[in-house]
């Protein structure tokens, strides 16, 4: 992604994040606040003062929920948009959280150093080297005994319902982020060695739940 790209790219969500929330809730309508729990009961930590960083957090509607489920863990939200962080930043209700603006494909974390890391429906916006470079960037510092969870959007079965997803790819302007979408465990499982996914109730979403 070249320098101009990106920095259009940070205008546009830091323009964006004064309106996030509002988009979001109109769009997922009941099925957003599920879709985060979903996550959230996916990770079952053996205790509760684990270490998450919730990477692409947006306005850190995930790095909050964990952090409401888990009150003694500790979370950092990871953002590249300073707009975004601002509206986390806002929400933030304690000390255990944190939130850091940097690059996804270039984290500021020690090896082996997080228990959990998130990344919620963010992945597909990445070209292709950079979205493997940033899970390649997610494995480095999770712990051995770890997981990356990441929420991408699942194709829908309906014909009708499928064509409107894929339109909707498509105004996107990027092949790349059609052909992520639908090529399901592979960009994963050529990072991590244990990969395994579950659809959302919804249906939705589709969770990878990613291992070393």
């Amino acid at each position: 992604m070249t320098n101009n790209i990106r920095s259009g790219r940070r205008r546009y969500y830091d323009f964006f994040s004064r309106f996030y929330d509002f988009f979001i809730k109109i769009h997922s309508r009941h099925y957003e606040g599920g879709t985060r729990n979903f996550m959230v009961d996916t990770v079952k930590p053996e205790g509760n003062t684990f270490r998450l960083l919730d990477v692409c957090c947006g306005t850190g509607s995930v790095a909050l929920a964990f952090r409401k489920a888990y009150p003694e863990s500790f979370v950092i939200g990871f953002d590249f948009s300073r707009g975004m962080l601002r509206k986390a930043q806002q929400k933030a209700t304690d000390q255990r959280m944190s939130f850091i603006e940097g690059d996804a494909a270039e984290l500021p974390f020690s090896n082996n150093s997080l228990d959990v890391i998130t990344c919620s429906h963010a992945l597909y916006e990445l070209k292709g080297a950079a979205r493997e470079k940033a899970l390649l960037e997610m494995k480095r510092v999770m712990r051995s005994s770890g997981m990356v969870l990441i929420m991408e959007h699942a194709v829908p079965q309906n014909r009708f319902v499928r064509l409107l997803f894929y339109l909707r790819m498509a105004a996107m302007g990027t092949a790349d982020a059609r052909e992520f979408v639908k090529e399901g465990k592979k960009p994963f499982e050529k990072v991590f060695a244990n990969v395994s996914v579950v659809t959302t109730p919804s249906e939705k979403s589709r969770l990878f739940i990613c291992r070393n």
